[in-house]
């Protein structure tokens, strides 16, 4: 009878769901929904906005124009050139600008609209820099810098970087018998003292070049040439050769497996190396910069007391890496960031190119982590830093819990606050007059993205478009016209044009979705509150089905990435799962889809909060998520399932392993199943390092709890993963057959990596997924 009633169900569910939203409509994603626009710009004139976009749902994007004269966009072609903003960041303020097209030198002139080759040659130029004097420019070729003169086309070699290690001329070389035979032979001496004389004459007529800067085996990096062109500052460095992973191929053209080799595994061997290099152009000397006295960078970590081996470790130094300085103006001070490895501790220092010595402006640290908006994180990809004027720069800083705007003035030693609360500053461009900022921020609600102008001397906030949602502004040159991407919860992203003042009405100039999504009445999800077990205030989206309709049955999705957020007020980037709750809730269930602790856009201590613990607040905001549920939205407490992919599946797999009884079945997709098979970046953020701090990964990781499988779950992960690995779920799968456990079930995807591409896959996936809720949480 059992087997008949499921058979109904499952027939019942087909049709129910075939009539509104089908698996293999919505996990089309964007073919389905229609190919939203992104990399919105303005053309150097600001005449036109420029964007990438494919609404003929080609292989891929394309770049397409608009202006006022347009009916509607037009895609970009051989014959209708327009010249984006692309390079042009650092050269608004010059009519004649200068960027690099594979590898060849060009000068486009705004007033006359033309563009001229400038350099063409077999070595490709990269790396455009202007110089304080308008007249030079400063490139890249082959490593080295060259200034370029723009007025009498002469061109110098500032720098003369080379590979491998410097030969010593035999003169140089001392030995007992090279002494011996110069003291006993006039001949030997008189063929030196000839030698000698030849290379005096030869050097008085041989033009100066720079002095070589040999660099071995190690990675020269960062070059950058200060704006007089006097200093070229410069990184050299060594990274370890940590044995990398393989991904093994099964799918392939000619019937052989192929293995590919991928990212390494975290630990503490991963340091890298790093030296901060000047060469004085004009004395022709390279000197390199001491950082051995910044403040805590020789305290070993809090966490090193809970281990014998470590608490007592007196010779510790955190291993560092720097960025390029940045600039004044004039040229006169440079700043530069640096980042401790361990990733407790962020630098803030001026640079004194004369002397290669250094002044700490500013020090952060955080025994857990160091992050943020505006923050360089693990990658050290840039961050907010520049200079309002010759003496003031700008940063953000998380120092109040919240990543805000500083400035900091160079000669007052003054570190100043812009702007302050319970919010983030998210993007940051300073206006051209340097009197204000436009800011994007959370002020409204942490699932906004608002707009704002900010003026520097009052502190003033001026709010542009502050409704719901998320507006990413791209400013004119001339900033009288904004460049708008937006969206809303159930609203694609789409582009417009307004002007540049509080609530301007807003010109759609794209028109992405398609018919077939827009006969589905997509729901509005309700971005809710509720309290964690601790008193935090931790956010979710509710979808709730009609109310003749439910089924108290609910599902808690959770979102990968860990730090991420997806409770929010725009569109998500999880738009399949959006679509795919909508198709639950048709069904009768209720889906809540939560922020947990770590999730972007609530803070420095929201961020932190599973530092040494994964695992635990953050699976601890999903039970209280099922308890809200339980008493708020009326669903029974014995038919709730969990599921989510990668960070989200790792999270699944510790709710049943961790909590078991809690959920009645659960969905892990592509997820981690032990940190110290992850790599290094992420991970040693939170974590630490396996060697150092192994209890936090034992905590940490579901496969230490497999012998507590008691509910029932589906794996789901991709063969091809080169992030987290096909080995991860394979390792866990072990563990259960030894174990003898039988509530599991894994699927296996041939070609897939970590985030899927092709339909077929997506439909198989879900439609397992659904049948693991249908099966397991509706009345039998």
């Amino acid at each position: 009878m059992k087997k008949y009633c499921c058979f109904f169900l499952l027939l019942f569910t087909f049709f129910g769901y075939s009539q509104n939203l089908r698996l293999e409509d919505i996990m089309k994603g964007d073919e389905f929904i229609g190919h939203q626009p992104d990399n919105q710009r303005w053309s150097i004139d600001g005449q036109t906005v420029l964007f990438d976009w494919n609404p003929n749902n080609e292989i891929d994007n394309s770049t397409y124009f608009w202006n006022k004269s347009s009916k509607s966009p037009q895609k970009v072609t051989t014959s209708n050139p327009i010249y984006d903003l692309d390079f042009m960041a650092t050269q608004k303020d010059y009519d004649v600008v200068y960027y690099t097209n594979q590898g060849v030198l060009y000068a486009y002139t705004k007033s006359t609209k033309k563009t001229k080759k400038v350099i063409q040659l077999a070595d490709r130029i990269a790396s455009v820099q202007r110089s304080s004097d308008p007249n030079i420019i400063f490139f890249q070729q082959s490593r080295n810098v060259y200034q370029f003169n723009t007025k009498d086309f002469s061109i110098v070699q500032l720098t003369n970087f080379r590979t491998g290690k410097e030969n010593k001329s035999s003169k140089e070389v001392d030995s007992f018998l090279k002494d011996q035979q110069a003291a006993l032979f006039q001949f030997v001496r008189d063929e030196a003292k000839a030698d000698d004389w030849y290379e005096a004459q030869s050097k008085s007529k041989k033009e100066k070049f720079p002095k070589e800067i040999f660099y071995d085996k190690s990675s020269l990096e960062q070059v950058k040439a200060s704006p007089d062109g006097k200093f070229v500052t410069f990184r050299i460095s060594d990274y370890p050769t940590q044995a990398s992973t393989n991904v093994e191929h099964f799918i392939t053209d000619d019937g052989f497996t192929q293995s590919k080799k991928a990212r390494e595994k975290v630990s503490d061997k991963n340091f890298s190396k790093h030296k901060l290099g000047i060469f004085n152009v004009e004395k022709d000397t390279t000197y390199y910069v001491s950082f051995s006295n910044l403040s805590g960078i020789k305290d070993a970590p809090k966490y090193y007391q809970d281990y014998e081996n470590l608490k007592d470790k007196s010779d510790y130094e955190t291993a560092i890496v720097m960025q390029s300085p940045v600039y004044s103006k004039d040229g006169k001070n440079a700043v530069l960031e640096i980042r401790s490895q361990d990733n407790k501790h962020r630098w803030m220092v001026q640079l004194d190119l004369v002397s290669g010595k250094i002044t700490e402006l500013d020090h952060q640290h955080d025994e857990a982590w160091i992050g943020g908006p505006g923050i360089p994180g693990y990658s050290f990809s840039s961050g907010t830093l520049g200079f309002i004027d010759n003496s003031t720069f700008y940063f953000q800083s998380e120092a109040t819990g919240f990543s805000h705007l500083y400035t900091y003035n160079l000669k007052t030693k003054k570190k100043e606050a812009l702007t302050k609360g319970n919010w983030e500053v998210r993007n940051i461009q300073l206006s051209n007059d340097a009197k204000s900022f436009y800011i994007t921020t959370t002020t409204t609600h942490p699932g906004n993205r608002s707009f704002y102008k900010l003026d520097i001397a009052s502190k003033k906030m001026t709010g542009i478009l502050t409704n719901d949602g998320n507006y990413e502004v791209e400013l004119s040159p001339d900033e009288q016209t904004l460049l708008v991407r937006y969206s809303y919860k159930n609203k694609p992203w789409e582009l417009y044009v307004g002007a540049n003042k509080p609530n301007a009405d807003l010109k759609q100039i794209t028109f992405s979705t398609t018919p077939e999504f827009k006969k589905y009445n997509w729901k509005t999800p309700e971005v809710i509150t509720f309290k964690a077990e601790d008193g935090t205030t931790v956010y979710a989206r509710l979808y709730q089905p009609k109310v003749e309709n439910k089924n108290k049955a609910a599902v808690i999705f959770v979102h990968g990435a860990g730090y991420l957020q997806n409770a929010h007020n725009y569109w998500s980037t999880y738009h399949r799962e959006f679509m795919f709750h909508n198709l639950l809730t048709d069904l009768g269930y209720t889906v809540l889809d939560i922020d947990y602790r770590a999730s972007d856009g609530y803070g420095r201590d929201f961020r932190t909060g599973i530092y040494r613990h994964m695992g635990g607040k953050d699976l601890s905001d999903q039970l209280d998520g099922k308890k809200y549920l339980v008493e708020k939205a009326g669903i029974d407490a014995n038919r709730v399932g969990i599921y989510g992919g990668s960070y989200g599946g790792f999270i699944t797999l510790m709710a049943l392993l961790t909590e078991p009884g809690e959920f009645k079945a659960g969905a892990a997709l592509r997820s981690v199943t032990d940190w110290a098979h992850y790599n290094h970046g992420y991970t040693s953020n939170i974590l630490n390092f396996p060697e150092t701090d192994p209890e936090a990964y034992k905590k940490s990781s579901p496969i230490y709890f497999a012998n507590n499988l008691q509910d029932k779950l589906l794996m789901l992960h991709g063969m091809v993963d080169d992030n987290v690995q096909f080995q991860d779920i394979i390792r866990l799968t072990q563990r259960f057959i030894e174990l003898g456990k039988k509530d599991w079930d894994l699927a296996v995807f041939p070609v897939e990596a970590h985030g899927f591409k092709r339909t077929y896959s997506w439909v198989d996936e879900y439609r397992r997924i659904l049948d693991l809720f249908n099966e397991n949480l509706l009345q039998k």
